[in-house]
Formats: structure tokens, C-alpha cells, sequence
């Protein structure tokens, strides 16, 4: 008796449709691809490109106002500082001393006739800031030059 190709169709034939069957469970029960669809990935590159942005422009704006600072704000020189220290010093000194004193050029204000501050009373008002009363500073600009609180507090920021 021979073997015939009947009877190998009939023999491979349920190995080949037992194996199309094991592959197409497995591909159907393997997990998924959890990677990130283009969306999501072009999503998260946005993101990360605004806040680089971002960033860059607070490092710019931080930059721009340290710059401006620089140029409004006076020298931050110690040798000078302390000169104006110690100017402020005697001139708050001689005015103490001598009460409601005769002033720079013979002025017993703070405001000189030309409506600008007394330098000496400037150089007083910058002291204080820095040695850090300028809350004192302002109330001692309002009681002097009859201001109201935002101009008042606008100048001594701005020394």
C-alpha cells in the first residue's frame, strides 16, 4: 500500500490549520503597542519646546531688569557708599545739632526753591535706604515735601 498525496493533504492539512490557529490567538492576546502615537509625541515636543521658551524669556526679562537696575539704581561702590553714608551722617548731625539749621546755600528746607530736594536731603533719604529704613525713608519724604504715599514710595524705590 502506498502513501498517496490524499493522504498527506489529509494529515497536513489539520497541522497547518492547528498552527494558523496558535498564530492568530498569540497575535490576538499579545500585548499592544504602548508606545506613543504621533499625536502624543508631538504633544510632549510642544510642551517641552513652550516651557524652553518660557524659560528663555524669564532669563531675558531677568537679564533686561538687572540691566535696568544697573543703569537707575547709584553705584553699589563701597568707597563711595561710604562716603555718602558719612555725608548723610553729618549732614543729619549739623542739622540736629543746630535744630531747624540753615541748610545747603542758606535753605532751612528740604525742597529748594527751584521745587527740586535738597542734595544733602537726597543724600539723607539714600542712606537710610540703604542701611535699610526705607519705610522710615518715605515717611520722613512725606512729612518733608507734603507728597502723597505712591510718589513718595516711587522715589525711594527708585534710589
Amino acid at each position: 500500500m502506498g502513501f498517496t498525496v490524499g493522504d498527506a493533504l489529509l494529515v497536513a492539512m489539520p497541522v497547518v490549520i492547528l498552527v494558523a490557529l496558535i498564530w492568530g490567538l498569540t497575535a490576538a492576546f499579545k500585548p499592544r503597542n504602548t508606545g506613543l502615537s504621533d499625536a502624543e509625541r508631538y504633544q510632549r515636543e510642544l510642551a517641552a519646546r513652550s516651557a524652553a521658551h518660557q524659560a528663555a524669556q524669564v532669563q531675558a526679562a531677568t537679564a533686561a531688569r538687572a540691566r535696568i537696575d544697573a543703569s537707575t539704581r547709584p553705584s553699589q561702590n563701597a568707597q563711595q557708599q561710604s562716603q555718602q553714608d558719612s555725608q548723610s551722617r553729618a549732614t543729619l548731625q549739623a542739622q540736629l545739632g543746630t535744630g531747624s539749621g540753615v541748610g545747603q546755600a542758606g535753605y532751612n528746607s528740604s525742597i529748594l526753591p527751584n521745587g527740586q530736594l535738597n542734595p544733602q536731603f537726597a543724600l539723607q533719604l539714600q542712606g537710610m535706604v540703604r542701611s535699610g529704613q526705607k519705610i522710615q525713608a518715605i515717611k520722613l519724604l512725606r512729612h518733608e515735601t507734603h507728597s502723597d504715599l505712591l510718589t513718595a514710595k516711587n522715589y525711594i524705590d527708585r534710589l
